[in-house]
């Protein structure tokens, strides 16, 4: 028993150390096919068969349009884009939730009542069918919020907390770092500064709609007229480049002003 337990001790310890191995080369890795052979010899120590690297898509945009590197099963993209599985991917879905990364199989408690859920069951069979068994989800955020994602998966593989610390490190690393070198101008515009400045004003009215208020709700607490609430929501529409109240709230949760 004793022994059993070193043994797995021991195992953690070496993949610990792949792991820190890989973060202290990253930096001296400059050409993108150098990064994804080293973090493939990183994910095979670890037995992980399949992995992308992928930029946070937006409702209209193909997901493979924005992968920076990855290795799916035969057929599997083509599968999951023509089955439209992104819509009820309850891996996908729990990012909404998560601010630090999860094992799949685990998401899928959360959407118990989820009128969808035989869909979402139906499409983790399908990716076990094609070599999906289980993985796990590492969500990068920056300062406009969510900006990709990094999914490991293939064989169950039991990751402890330590080594789940670690890997969210290792995939902001690897997103910026494949990034910088994809697009460099792409990177600069999302790691920089917003530059989104509001009032005070603006930004009390501002969480109050993110609260669900309503003009004249927002301007009973505030003390002000309706029509100085409309004015400081056109400014802030203004500001973000928002196309109604709506788009103005969900970039203002993007950018972090709101939480």
């Amino acid at each position: 028993m004793y022994l059993g337990a070193a043994a797995r001790a021991a195992g953690i310890n070496v993949r610990i150390n792949l792991l820190a191995q890989f973060i202290g080369l990253l930096d001296e890795l400059t050409h993108h096919d150098d990064v994804v052979s080293e973090f493939e010899r990183l994910l095979d120590g670890y037995g992980f068969e399949y992995y992308g690297v992928i930029r946070q898509p937006k409702p209209h945009e193909d997901p493979m349009s924005l992968v920076l590197a990855g290795r799916w099963p035969p057929k599997w993209p083509e599968n999951y884009i023509r089955k439209k599985y992104i819509v009820t991917d309850p891996t996908i879905l729990y990012l909404g939730h998560a601010h630090v990364g999860y094992r799949w199989r685990d998401s899928i408690a959360a959407f118990k009542p989820n009128p969808h859920r035989k869909r979402m069951e139906r499409m983790l069979v399908d990716a076990r069918n094609h070599g999906l068994e289980d993985g796990y989800i590492f969500p990068v955020h920056g300062r406009r919020g969510l900006l990709g994602t990094i999914m490991l998966g293939g064989k169950a593989v039991d990751l402890q907390p330590a080594e789940m610390g670690l890997f969210e490190g290792v995939a902001t690393r690897l997103f910026w770092k494949l990034l910088n070198i994809v697009d460099p101008t792409l990177c600069t515009a999302l790691s920089g500064d917003p530059a989104i400045h509001l009032t005070r004003r603006e930004m009390e009215a501002l969480n109050y709609l993110a609260d669900g208020m309503t003009s004249h709700e927002i301007a009973r607490v505030l003390s002000i007229s309706n029509h100085t609430v409309d004015w400081y929501m056109n400014g802030i529409q203004e500001k973000l480049k928002a196309k109604n109240r709506h788009h103005a709230v969900a970039l203002s949760f993007r950018l972090g002003l709101v939480s």
